[in-house]
């Protein structure tokens, strides 16, 4: 006789969702959560957008050197290939990702996954970036961090570029971005 699980036996899966500005801590939070899943014995994958060579061609790493390995795919699709048995998925990187990255987010969690995504929230000019939005709505938990504006020591949120360049994705570092507070956001794309 074939039973269907009840919800209090099913493995419940879920979407943790960590934004905000460049160099406001978003990777380091992502492998920070990551360790702790390593550490309770869950098996975990991490995944980034195949583009992200900064640091390294694999690993995700942070602006303060932590690293983790990581696979990189060219897109969202991919990463349901990949992760038949995984408890924990981490996705860095997540507004260079395709439109399809919520709706692969989302079957995973609803297969029981837990499913850790950073990314930025807002593109160089103030605007909501990729699939990060649509994953802000249907996650279970968003966590917004900032940096420390540049200027004048206020939390920041905004990802400045200091270079003249107008396409949306430029991989960049100190010397391409900066954060900074709303006044001096402003101040600055005036």
């Amino acid at each position: 006789m074939f039973l269907e699980k009840s919800a209090k036996e099913q493995k419940v899966g879920w979407i943790e969702v960590v934004c905000g500005s460049m160099f406001s801590g978003k990777t380091e939070e992502l492998i920070r959560r990551i360790k702790r899943a390593n550490i309770a014995k869950q098996k975990t994958l991490i995944f980034k957008p195949s583009v992200d060579i900064r640091y390294d061609e694999e690993d995700v790493v942070s602006h303060d050197k932590r690293a983790i390995h990581s696979i990189p795919v060219d897109s969202s699709q991919q990463i349901l290939l990949m992760c038949e048995d995984a408890e924990v998925i981490g996705i860095d990187e997540a507004q260079f990702f395709d439109e399809e990255l919520p709706n692969v987010c989302k079957t995973l969690a609803n297969r029981g996954v837990r499913v850790v995504v950073a990314g930025l929230d807002m593109d160089f000019m103030g605007k909501p970036f990729g699939p990060i939005p649509a994953l802000m709505a249907i996650a279970e938990y968003v966590t917004k961090v900032h940096a420390i504006c540049m200027r004048c020591g206020n939390l920041a949120q905004f990802s400045h570029r200091t270079v003249a360049d107008e396409k949306l994705v430029m991989l960049g570092e100190t010397d391409t971005y900066e954060p900074l507070c709303r006044a001096c956001y402003l101040e600055a794309t005036k």
